[in-house]
């Protein structure tokens, strides 16, 4: 059987395109820490959120020596609480949902990340080691006001915050834009920088 140039040429091509893709998923997987969305965070009843108890009260709690949950709330066109204050070298866990559209849950600069879908809990580790501000916002369109969407992520120093504890008030801020970096799947803020 004879096999014409150009298919051989065209065949060679379409094997190390097929190739060039494994590869680049391969490494986004591994290297850099990129993940998917799963369901660790289980599911929920979107309609009945006042009714479960992580989420009728958005707050931030300590669950352990230098580890913190904060159970978010992201609806239009806020995220509840606002801010999330939480001390520096400590572990942050957040618990995403939304009662109404599609949202994301993007700390800004850094590669934490998540996309919010009511009926879904989405978890996101983040390790905070110095004090710094982030900006939180929504970067799934979800509406007319989506523009508005953000939130602020504080992060204390752990005097300040011993102090004062976490500020669960709902206001709006603008956010505050750092560097990135890349991360593994439990991401680290430092600096304002991910590694």
């Amino acid at each position: 059987m004879d096999i014409h140039s150009y298919e051989k040429i065209w065949l060679v091509l379409a094997v190390l395109l097929i190739a060039g893709f494994v590869s680049t998923v391969t490494y986004g997987a591994t290297a850099v820490g990129v993940q998917m969305i799963d369901d660790d965070g289980g599911t929920i009843n979107a309609n009945a959120l006042d009714e479960d108890p992580r989420f009728s009260n958005p707050r931030v709690e300590q669950v352990g020596e230098n580890h913190y949950a904060a159970y978010v709330v992201a609806q239009q066109f806020i995220f509840r609480p606002d801010p999330i204050t939480v001390p520096a070298n400590s572990t942050v866990t957040f618990y995403v949902t939304s009662p109404d559209v599609i949202h994301g849950f993007e700390v800004v600069g850094t590669n934490a990340n998540t996309m919010v879908v009511p009926g879904q809990v989405s978890k996101l580790t983040v390790n905070v080691d110095e004090p710094a501000e982030y900006g939180i916002l929504c970067n799934e369109y979800c509406g007319s006001g989506h523009h508005t969407m953000e939130g602020k992520l504080i992060v204390k120093p752990e005097s300040e915050y011993a102090q004062g504890g976490s500020t669960d008030r709902l206001r709006h801020s603008n956010p505050v834009r750092r560097a990135s970096g890349t991360g593994s799947p439990t991401r680290r803020l430092s600096s304002g920088q991910l590694s």
